[in-house]
């Protein structure tokens, strides 16, 4: 496997294709060499042909700054419906040619999307360890001994390796969730019937979803806003209006688990990656609020212990009975008790629902969003295989329940263990909720600073989304003030003089290093520095134009203004020292902020 660069996000092939730096032809025959250097036949089922692919592309080539999705490479996974590809849902014997697109499709295509294969998958997309396919386990890009996660296996896969910038999963019971973890990706389930399932393959169909599989949160609402919307083809779908993501993490109330709910089974590692990611939480604003956990365990468990297994059975029902070998083992042995469930064991589950969401409702009123594991550890397809059905079960601890209680949610990486096993959070929320929960997620990606699916770079601050207003005041220039310029400090009056305005108290992205500078006022210097960087407190000023110049031009040196990256990714103006005036300098690093040292110094 030799694959040059790291993974390429959306924005950027958009940008390339824009800019003319690239074509979309040219992004096409690059894919397919990325996809012949990388050497899985596990992630495809169906790849389609090169010169077609590149023949679709080239007519795009003169429409590129048009089209929102012009000339990216996508791939869908085999139980949604591609014209020109037969559909398998990871069965062979079940294999068909479909008439057209699915709906999502032909809304991709007509966005200038080119489907280049069709991903593997746990067979009828049942599993969440990616192992379930008589076409083969695909291999994860980040450590080759761990298990994809499923059931939208390959799509997962095909993201972080680099192959493709997003893809197409469903969701069901956690399939665009779990892989995403596993594969240091991001997983956007959206809300039931904001994008259409006509033309896939039921799994349980009152609970099904279209989910997407990319590398930054700002890609999949990219692609969200063209594939969103209601069907009238598809008679589960719903007319949601959905708000652009823009919400913070200042006054976000987050609901976390109590410590008698975190079940981790055992992994270390995943226990402290779940307290990290809630200290990032806190070091971006949020508000953690534990909440009782046990009505949303309880209707996890109703996904396979209840009558919705019937709902698998009845896609598989007809194959099953004429050629039960046809079927895989595993998944036979899963779907087939579902034949069982009588019309009374249905309707007492659809009660027993009914109250579980009666009981769940009123915690909405005290949070705004959840904030749990994507799945509570990994495992390693030879654990897999040793115990697939019970480890199976148990990675979808913190998914089973999100259906069935109508909500929605973005899984986005939060850590990579010193053994490069990946682990994630998912922000949860109620229907119609996306753009908030997508808000979240970027702007918890932006404070992580992990590489990119199985890329080796750190990622650095993500690209606005495509109808979000920059974080400006309108006609101003938003300023970071670090030190005696601060409220309640000695040269906060020449802020205010000049018609500054408080935003908020913000941190910086763990980029910088903080150092007492001496002279008439004491004050700090912050320095970015390429290792060993920390978050540093400031507060956030907007100022116009003519002022800022002016201040500025009052500023001594050792300090002048550069770019100063905030926690939440966004960039302002701010004070940064220059790198000699530290050489004797006391770093104060460690106190986090201006005001905790003075603080502290205070009381000594």
């Amino acid at each position: 496997m030799t694959i040059e660069g790291d993974p390429v996000s959306l924005a950027d092939m958009l940008e390339s294709h824009r800019s003319g730096e690239l074509t979309p032809d040219q992004t096409i025959a690059r894919t397919y060499k990325r996809i012949r250097a990388y050497g899985d036949p596990a992630v495809f089922i169906t790849l389609r042909d090169e010169q077609e692919a590149r023949a679709e592309a080239a007519a795009l080539d003169a429409n590129a700054g048009n089209l929102p999705l012009c000339g990216v490479p996508i791939a869908i996974k085999d139980n949604i419906d591609v014209a020109g590809m037969p559909t398998t849902a990871g069965c062979p014997a079940f294999a068909y040619q479909p008439k057209q697109d699915s709906a999502v499709v032909a809304r991709l295509r007509a966005a200038g999307a080119i489907v280049i294969g069709k991903t593997n998958l746990d067979q009828f997309a049942t599993g969440l360890v990616g192992t379930r396919s008589p076409y083969g386990v695909p291999r994860n890009p980040l450590r080759g001994d761990l298990i994809p996660g499923g059931s939208s296996s390959g799509s997962a896969t095909a993201v972080a390796a680099g192959l493709v910038p997003v893809s197409l999963g469903t969701d069901t019971a956690g399939s665009g969730r779990v892989p995403a973890m596993f594969n240091n990706i991001v997983g956007l389930k959206p809300s039931l019937g904001l994008v259409s399932i006509a033309g896939i393959v039921p799994a349980c169909r009152t609970l099904d979803c279209i989910s997407i599989f990319s590398l930054t949160v700002d890609d999949a609402w990219s692609v969200l806003r063209v594939i969103a919307g209601f069907d009238l083809e598809d008679a589960f779908s719903r007319d949601i209006g959905f708000s652009p993501p823009e919400a913070s993490f200042g006054n976000a109330r987050l609901g976390i688990l109590a410590e008698k709910d975190r079940e981790f089974f055992a992994d270390n590692d995943a226990a402290a990656a779940y307290e990290s990611a809630l200290q990032r939480a806190r070091d971006l604003g949020a508000r953690l609020v534990e909440f009782d956990y046990a009505p949303f365990a309880e209707t996890a468990r109703l996904l396979y212990e209840g009558p919705w297994i019937a709902e698998r059975w009845s896609v598989i029902k007809e194959l099953a009975s004429r050629d039960p070998d046809a079927i895989h083992p595993i998944t036979r042995m899963v779907v087939e008790p579902g034949e069982s469930y009588s019309a009374v064991e249905t309707f007492r589950a659809l009660y027993r629902l009914a109250e579980l969401r009666v009981r769940t409702r009123p915690i909405w009123n005290e949070i705004d969003a959840l904030l749990l594991p994507t799945a509570p550890r990994t495992y390693t397809i030879a654990e897999a295989a040793a115990d697939n059905v019970r480890l199976n079960s148990r990675l979808g601890t913190y998914t089973n329940f999100v259906n069935l209680l109508d909500l929605c949610g973005v899984a986005v990486p939060s850590e990579l263990t010193a053994d490069r096993r990946p682990l994630g959070v998912t922000f949860l929320a109620p229907c119609g909720c996306d753009g908030y929960a997508t808000a979240l997620a970027r702007s918890f990606q932006a404070a992580s600073y992990l590489p990119l699916g199985a890329g080796k770079a750190p990622m650095l601050a993500p690209r606005s989304f495509g109808d979000r207003a920059e974080l400006q005041t309108e006609g101003m220039i938003n300023i970071a003030l670090f030190g005696a310029h601060m409220r309640g400090l000695p040269l906060n009056r020449d802020v205010v003089r000049l018609g500054g305005k408080f935003l908020r108290t913000v941190k910086t992205a763990p980029r910088y290093r903080c150092f007492l500078l001496q002279g008439a006022i004491p004050r700090p210097g912050v320095l970015r520095v390429e290792k060993g960087g920390a978050a540093i407190e400031a507060e956030l000023w907007a100022m116009s134009a003519d002022s800022f110049g002016r201040f500025v031009a009052s500023i001594p040196s050792p300090l002048g203004f550069g770019t100063i990256f905030l926690a939440d990714g966004t960039q302002v103006s701010g004070f940064l020292v220059e790198a000699i005036a530290t050489a004797n300098a006391r770093d104060i690093t460690h106190f986090g902020g201006w005001r905790s040292f003075l603080a502290e110094n205070a009381a000594a």
